[in-house]
């Protein structure tokens, strides 16, 4: 194994982790849904495992060509943008909800009642996101795609490497800061920027269909 790590292939290697370190970390949508679920120690671990997974799906797919057809098909990315946008609205309104009533926030009082629900609205946040097509498909498929055949598996490698290890991170850092959250004003505190953020990546999603309409 130490004979193949050279050269290329650990050039490679190291771009995947790097590029994917580099569009993951930000935290979006995906991201603060984690956090908050590994806070409440309710599905994390199936949660964060399926955001891994369908990473992995979406670099290699990506990886093996489809990133191109996907940003060239202005109906795909329309369409996405409007459905993306709606769910994280409303998402986002519910968290406000919970926010301005800081009596009924408790650890074990959350709206996901079930593992099955849990995993639904995960791929819910996840796949009617386009920015996670944008950053796993388009961005690091276009990026990885520019290798050569060996060279190429340990780009993937290496990005799906760090997204398993990010969701892990999450996880298992919001259980370090779980004492923090036992003070009912921090998961309001908590609700608050989960609703900015929700709202926030909407109006982004919105905003170029807006500007072109306006132009």
């Amino acid at each position: 194994m130490v004979s193949i790590l050279t050269g290329a292939a650990l050039a490679a290697l190291i771009k995947g982790l790097a590029t994917s370190a580099g569009l993951i970390v930000a935290m979006g949508s995906q991201n603060t849904f984690v956090f908050t679920q590994g806070l409440r120690r309710q599905f994390h671990w199936p949660i964060a495992a399926l955001c891994a997974l369908i990473d992995m799906i979406l670099i290699a797919v990506g990886v093996a060509g489809m990133g191109v057809l996907i940003a060239q098909s202005e109906s795909w990315m329309f369409a996405a943008r409007i459905g993306g946008a709606a769910f994280l609205f409303v998402y986002g309104a519910q968290s406000l909800r919970k926010a301005l009533k800081p009596q009924v926030m408790k650890e074990n009082e959350i709206a996901l009642s079930g593992l099955g629900k849990a995993l639904i609205v995960t791929l819910a946040i996840t796949l009617l996101n386009p920015h996670v097509y944008l950053d796993t498909v388009v961005l690091l498929g276009s990026i990885g795609g520019q290798y050569p055949e060996p060279e190429r598996v340990w780009f993937v490698i290496g990005a799906m490497g760090f997204s398993c290890f990010w969701f892990w991170l999450l996880v298992a850092g919001a259980k370090v800061c779980q004492p923090i959250f036992n003070n009912p004003r921090a998961w309001q505190v908590m609700d608050l920027v989960i609703w900015a953020t929700m709202w926030a990546i909407a109006v982004t999603l919105l905003w170029p269909i807006m500007f072109s309409h306006s132009v």
